[in-house]
């Protein structure tokens, strides 16, 4: 974590932002952007989503060294699965590595009776494929049920969660765009 915190004090200076002209581009508060360069607060992804766009960078850039190479392939071991705060949810790249990806392929695992608390709206597209389970989307304030073998694809910018209320694990196959991982 100590290199997130790094790498937004330097693009930010890089960028010539003061943590004023930054708050004021993120909407979170100066202490808030203080104390994240310091490195003595957590932070969301959606907070460091709102980092990211005022700094007109991918959130990977804050995750990922410099890659040198163009890499196609991702073989299962490369798989590296993460969490984001405060979700349960399992997510495993499955990108390759290139300039100009436009694509956000992720493998979703969703453990049984699990919901996304806050709805989300941004730019691009999502898809989804039920690989394993049922799931229900909530997209723009109408409910899906998505059941094993259905796919939905929507607008990112409606707002939209999901849910597995379900007793078994779910796993989903997801397209996005524009890459934020």
């Amino acid at each position: 974590m100590d290199e997130i915190y790094k790498k937004i004090k330097e693009l930010r200076l890089l960028r010539g932002y003061t943590l004023k002209e930054l708050s004021e581009k993120t909407d979170l508060s100066i202490s808030f952007l203080s104390q994240v360069e310091r490195g003595t607060t957590s932070l969301a992804i959606t907070s460091l989503k709102k980092i990211a766009d005022a700094l007109n960078v991918k959130i990977t850039e804050f995750f990922e060294e410099e890659k040198t190479q163009e890499d196609y392939l991702v073989k299962v071991d490369q798989q590296k699965p993460f969490k984001l705060t405060g979700s349960d949810f399992l997510y495993s790249r499955l990108n390759g590595e290139f300039t100009g990806r436009m694509l956000e392929p992720l493998l979703v695992n969703i453990p049984p009776n699990q919901k996304q608390t806050q709805k989300y709206g941004h730019p691009g597209e999502e898809f989804y494929f039920v690989l394993k389970g049922n799931v229900i989307f909530y997209i723009d304030g109408k409910e899906y049920v998505v059941r094993e073998g259905d796919s939905i694809h929507f607008p990112s910018t409606c707002p939209h969660s999901l849910e597995n209320p379900f007793n078994e694990e779910t796993i989903l196959l997801s397209v996005l765009t524009p890459v934020i991982f």
